[in-house]
């Protein structure tokens, strides 16, 4: 009895062996993903070193919700069959064998997701097998554009993005300078796809309009998240200016013109031209958005009015054109002219005080040195060569006319003296008498006066030298 024990444990645990060894040689991918409207493969190999098992058939059962369907079967006798879609091409054994069961589907459809069993029917050991998840996915339409609204104070969406019929959904956000905000919406679609769509919310304004934001989208399918930039389109109505008027208008001036000058968006398409004071004069044209005068004259002397239009609305600008008999001065050629003047009297008057201011500094130079080269040992009368010039001292001495002391006797006396003779002494008046002594003073070289300085040099206070000059006692020489 022990020996059929003995064999019986023997043979399971053969049979736990090929087992696991068989389950080891069905060699599948645990999880596939495919992109819709593409090509997938699931692979499915099976290999055996054993002679004695054999494989009989190959399945591939697919579960989705709980539920199993065989979809491609593939028997050595029968060929293979696909029992899910009977006459369609969709679904094929990559090469016919019992070794290699690998399947190809293609194109794939969102109802192709779910969980896939290859399936070997072997002798003695039954049935193994590998299983496969097939995950789907789909590479979304991403598009962006600007929503034309109208400027105005209440916030609202001025541009989408829609990432579209995608899956997993894709995330969506915006790259902007401007002070907004955004919104997501998704829509889940019977494939199983899912359409992504984000707004950029903001309060309108011209000064957005032809602004620029960035939608980015980044998804599975996607290498890099994807970018695609938008330029805002704000409506608003025109801003009208006129150009060209000079306030130079006078009678019979040619070509005068003027310019309706106008922005918006969209862009003004239409200009009306008129006058304050009824339709426009018989000597003006109007070409597009220019008013031009031919000639001008007496009844061009209003206020013309253009009206500018898009499809947001109207505005009106007026210019009022005086006519002139003559044409006014150039005010800014006669401004020009006096600054010029002005300027180059400033730098002549610049220029000669230069020179003036040079020629006293040189003059002030040469006296300076005349002074501090003078010698005190230099003989006041002559050069040392010849003799001095004889003076008459006490003619010098002698009081002058109206000096105290001197009576008015003595006064009358000298002047018929004078008279009498035609002459006036060099000593009758007191500026004689300092002009005599500038002129010793410029023979003695510059002195400090120590003495009094009311009556000149006092000549007792006048020394000889040995070499025949002159000079004070009291007084310092410079």
């Amino acid at each position: 009895m022990g020996a059929p024990r003995s064999s019986c444990a023997f043979a399971s645990l053969l049979c736990c062996l090929l087992s696991v060894v068989l389950a080891q040689r069905v060699q599948v991918a645990n999880e596939v993903t495919g992109y819709l409207g593409k090509a997938v493969t699931l692979p499915c190999t099976f290999a055996t070193n054993y002679p004695e098992i054999k494989v009989s058939q190959v399945t591939w059962v697919k579960e989705t919700g709980g539920r199993k369907q065989n979809v491609a079967v593939y028997h050595p006798d029968h060929g293979p069959s696909y029992p899910m879609e009977r006459g369609s091409t969709r679904i094929r054994f990559r090469s016919a064998s019992l070794e290699d069961a690998t399947l190809i589907i293609s194109p794939l459809l969102m109802t192709d997701e779910g969980t896939y069993t290859c399936e070997f029917a072997t002798y003695p050991l039954g049935n193994e097998d590998g299983i496969t998840n097939l995950i789907i996915v789909a590479k979304p339409t991403n598009t962006a554009k600007a929503l034309e609204v109208k400027a105005s104070k209440v916030e609202v969406p001025v541009a989408n993005c829609t990432s579209a019929n995608g899956k997993p959904p894709a995330r969506i956000t915006w790259q902007s300078g401007l002070n907004g905000n955004s919104t997501v919406s998704q829509v889940l679609h019977a494939d199983g796809t899912v359409t992504v769509t984000s707004s950029y919310n903001m309060v309108p304004s011209k000064e957005a309009n032809g602004q620029r934001i960035t939608c980015e989208i980044a998804q599975k399918t996607l290498a890099q998240p994807e970018s695609i930039p938008v330029t805002l389109s704000i409506l608003y109505p025109p801003e009208v200016t006129i150009d060209g008027y000079d306030d130079n208008w006078y009678l019979s001036r040619n070509e005068a013109n003027l310019i309706c000058s106008a922005k918006g968006n969209p862009m003004p398409t239409e200009f009306v031209w008129s006058t304050t004071s009824g339709p426009l004069p018989k000597s003006v044209s109007v070409v597009g958005e220019r008013l031009i005068v031919r000639n001008v004259d007496a009844s061009v002397n209003t206020t013309f009015i253009c009206q500018a239009t898009n499809r947001v609305g109207q505005v009106s600008s007026e210019q009022i054109v005086f006519v002139r008999d003559q044409p006014a001065k150039r005010q800014s050629s006669n401004a020009g002219a006096l600054a010029g003047f002005i300027v180059g009297g400033i730098l002549a008057l610049g220029i000669l005080a230069a020179i003036v201011g040079v020629f006293l500094f040189i003059r002030r130079r040469r006296h300076r040195d005349a002074k501090g080269s003078y010698d005190p040992k230099t003989r006041v009368f002559g050069n040392g060569t010849a003799p001095p010039p004889i003076r008459d001292f006490a003619e010098l001495d002698r009081p002058l006319k109206g000096a105290p002391g001197r009576g008015q006797d003595e006064d009358e006396e000298e002047d018929e003296d004078e008279e009498r003779e035609g002459r006036r002494s060099p000593y009758s008046y007191p500026s004689r008498r300092l002009a005599d002594e500038e002129e010793r003073f410029d023979q003695l070289g510059p002195m400090l006066r120590l003495g009094s300085a009311s009556h000149g040099y006092e000549f007792d206070d006048m020394e000889s030298q040995h070499d025949g000059s002159i000079i004070s006692k009291t007084a310092v020489y410079v």
